[in-house]
């Protein structure tokens, strides 16, 4: 049996949306065609309700298409108390690409080939799902970015239908008899709050690329591992000093990994990425060790809030550990340019060793140029990073960027907050997990994967 045509029954006859008909087989090599047409018809529908339709802000349509509230709190602690049933988020997560790939074999296509990394990653979505729920706002404006930057996977509102009729029975094969309807009912409402979310955010970025292509325009080593590429997109691509984005080399169709900009927005529109290569066969290994100038590459849209105010109030503290230099570098040459305004800033910035300071060129002439930046460079083979920031001075009055692998910025945040830096002056990029729960719940949760 080859499967189904997921489209096939995608608008039913009363107009609404709905899951294909799994009595209905269909010879595999006519899914492919059928399918990309619908979804193809499904989205130039919706960009001429797009076009027209009166330009409004978010902020506008909210407004005047108000949503309907969502009891968050109600639903984790329902949520919470299902986890006991449930083995491991693993498993859990293994069972529904099982039942999405069983059911919809074509939307293995989707995907990279090695699926240990997305696996991973929805792991991590779910526990910050799960973990957030009871602050729903910070909810849909995550799920909002993410539904913005899903479009260059080809993600479209038809998978989403697709997932949730997966998970619906990666759980109930997951928890077994004690399983109940009200504990259901709680996930779906969980998942379609989130699908909802990223479907507006879909929807919001609709004028621009679900993607970029960008040329490679220099590749250097810069050390066993590590490589510093500038790119050239081939359209105008727009970002902020501290933000991040996705890469995907054609050698890893489907597979993706999020690098920080190391660059300001420059004249001449290139970016700069620094990569080291993080094991065998991935992304980094492919753009580190298998690329070189003149290849193509692919950009997901940049992301990320850890970036400058218009007029910072404070005095600034970087800590970069490792290629967390990058963001660090961008933020700095924003305020580089920038004529007037500068507050004192200092610069932490780690390494293992001296040989791994890899664009210390860099750093010396900004220095060197910038009279308002102090940098104190550390070896973190002989001394922790939080430590040494830590020993530093006082930073309570300073607003903090912190940049690096999890575990550093994990550990420096920890130790500034515990310094008496309140966490709202404190930036970084997302870190894997979530906010812990409370009791045997939070065991649960954490134990599911690590």
């Amino acid at each position: 049996m080859s499967g189904v045509i997921l489209a096939r029954a995608v608008h039913g006859r009363d107009g609404r949306t709905h899951l294909p008909d799994r009595s209905l087989p269909v010879p595999r090599d006519t899914v492919t065609p059928e399918y990309h047409a619908l979804l193809a018809r499904h989205e130039a529908m919706r960009l001429r309700r797009q076009l027209l339709t009166p330009a409004q802000s978010p902020a506008a349509r909210t407004a005047r298409e108000p949503e309907p509230s969502y009891d968050g709190a109600a639903d984790q602690r329902v949520i919470a108390q299902s986890l006991e049933l449930i083995a491991s988020l693993d498993d859990l997560i293994s069972r529904l690409y099982d039942a999405l790939f069983g059911h919809w074999p074509y939307l293995r296509s989707l995907f990279p080939a090695s699926m240990d990394f997305q696996k991973r990653h929805l792991v991590q979505i779910f526990r910050y799902l799960i973990g957030r729920l009871h602050r729903p706002d910070d909810v849909a404006a995550e799920f909002t970015r993410l539904g913005r930057d899903h479009r260059k996977l080809g993600v479209r509102p038809a998978h989403y239908l697709a997932f949730e009729a997966a998970l619906r029975e990666a759980l109930r094969g997951t928890a077994g008899a004690q399983w109940t309807g009200t504990m259901e009912e709680a996930w779906l409402r969980m998942l379609r709050f989130a699908v909802a979310a990223m479907n507006r955010g879909a929807e919001e970025a609709l004028r621009e690329p679900p993607s970029w292509h960008a040329t490679v325009t220099r590749h250097e080593l810069r050390g066993p591992g590590l490589a510093v590429l500038r790119v050239s997109p081939h359209e105008p691509y727009a970002h902020r000093a501290g933000q991040f984005a996705a890469v995907a080399s054609p050698l890893l169709p489907q597979a993706w990994r999020q690098y920080s900009l190391a660059c300001a927005p420059r004249t001449d529109g290139e970016l700069e990425f620094h990569v080291r290569q993080a094991g065998p066969g991935g992304v980094s290994e492919a753009l580190v060790a298998r690329t070189r100038a003149g290849d193509t590459l692919r950009l997901g849209p940049a992301s990320g809030t850890a970036t400058l105010d218009a007029a910072p109030a404070r005095d600034l503290l970087l800590v970069a550990d490792d290629t967390g230099w990058a963001p660090a570098k961008a933020l700095l040459e924003e305020l580089a340019a920038r004529r007037s305004g500068h507050r004192m800033v200092h610069l932490f910035l780690g390494a293992r060793h001296a040989s791994e300071r890899y664009d210390a060129a860099a750093v010396a002439a900004l220095a060197q140029r910038l009279p308002w930046l102090r940098v104190v460079e550390v070896a973190t083979g002989e001394e922790a990073l939080a430590e040494a920031v830590a020993r530093q001075g006082d930073w309570s009055g300073h607003l903090a960027f912190v940049s690096g692998p999890p575990d550093s910025v994990g550990s420096v945040v920890t130790r500034l907050t515990a310094l008496g830096l309140p966490a709202g002056q404190i930036r970084h990029d997302p870190l894997p997990g979530l906010p812990a729960l409370t009791g045997r719940r939070a065991e649960a949760l954490e134990g599911a994967d690590t």
